[in-house]
């Protein structure tokens, strides 16, 4: 159900207020390009900076916006197990297919104490749980070993993997099973990750160039590598600069650019400099988007 390219959403604004109309049509925007699967509220949506409040309605506009056409996974995640229980149990009320979950960040939990946050995650209600693993962000790292102990509850159904480790999809097949949904968390290296057995892409990128990034993914999953080579070749230069300063707001400038939304973020995130804007200009030529 949770394979290809699925953008991890920008949370557009306008003078500092949600702006949902824009929101809607980044969803139907979406799924005319061809991305298979919609992330609101991750950290790309600013979830760091939205109220509950703003979150819960990010995720609601675009659970009702999809209608059903492709799964959404609502981000989800705290370092408080009850706050995230509050996420996962909103997310299953409206209508969400999943609800991604980050490791806790901050706190620096143990393995078990990670063990019991999914748990309790897991057992607040009847909705599929993706793990997200990224310890560039969270300061933890959720071990193959312990990924497996986790997918053995019925309802712990995959991982979005941003540790830039390939060798990690094949250790989390042994300890998951085969079945286990492995996405990539990192544009960059989403090649060899499916490569090593993922199924898809939770990517930043494909806010600027969804039809690209699903045309990539498309030819990984049907085994085509020489095809999907050549995307990389094409997409790697936009993936490089858009995070030359925090990725959201590269992605955010470069579809002001398209004409998509504003490049306006949250403090403490600013606009870019011109140096970024001109490596981001450049490498939106070279994939063909300007």
């Amino acid at each position: 159900m949770f394979t290809g390219s699925m953008p991890a959403l920008v949370t557009p604004f306008r003078n500092g207020e949600l702006d949902l109309d824009t929101l809607k049509r980044l969803v139907e925007w979406h799924i005319a390009e061809g991305s298979t699967g919609l992330v609101p509220v991750g950290t790309t949506g600013e979830s760091p900076t939205l109220t509950h409040e703003e979150h819960e309605t990010v995720i609601a506009e675009v659970v009702k916006a999809a209608a059903g056409r492709v799964p959404v996974i609502a981000g989800a995640g705290s370092n408080n197990t009850v706050e995230t229980i509050r996420f996962v149990e909103f997310a299953a009320r409206i209508g969400a297919d999943a609800a991604l979950v980050v490791t806790p960040y901050y706190n620096k939990p143990t393995q078990r104490g990670m063990i019991a946050h999914f748990t309790a995650a897991h057992d607040c209600a009847e909705i599929p749980i993706i793990i997200y693993n990224i310890p560039g962000r969270s300061v933890v790292d959720m071990t193959p070993a312990t990924m497996g102990e986790l997918a053995k509850l019925p309802r712990i159904v995959g991982v979005k993997d941003a540790t830039g480790d390939l060798a990690r999809v094949s250790q989390q097949r042994i300890t998951c099973g085969p079945e286990f949904t492995q996405l990539s968390g990192e544009d960059a290296t989403a090649l060899g990750f499916n490569a090593h057995g993922g199924v898809g892409c939770i990517s930043v990128t494909a806010n600027v160039a969804p039809q690209l990034c699903a045309q990539f993914q498309a030819a990984t999953l049907a085994g085509d590598y020489k095809l999907a080579l050549e995307y990389q070749d094409k997409l790697m230069p936009l993936h490089q600069a858009i995070f030359i300063e925090p990725g959201l707001v590269g992605a955010k400038y470069a579809m002001s650019k398209l004409g998509l939304c504003s490049e306006e973020v949250r403090s403490p995130l600013t606009g870019l400099e011109d140096s970024t804007k001109a490596v981001i200009d450049a490498a939106m030529k070279h994939a063909g988007l300007l």
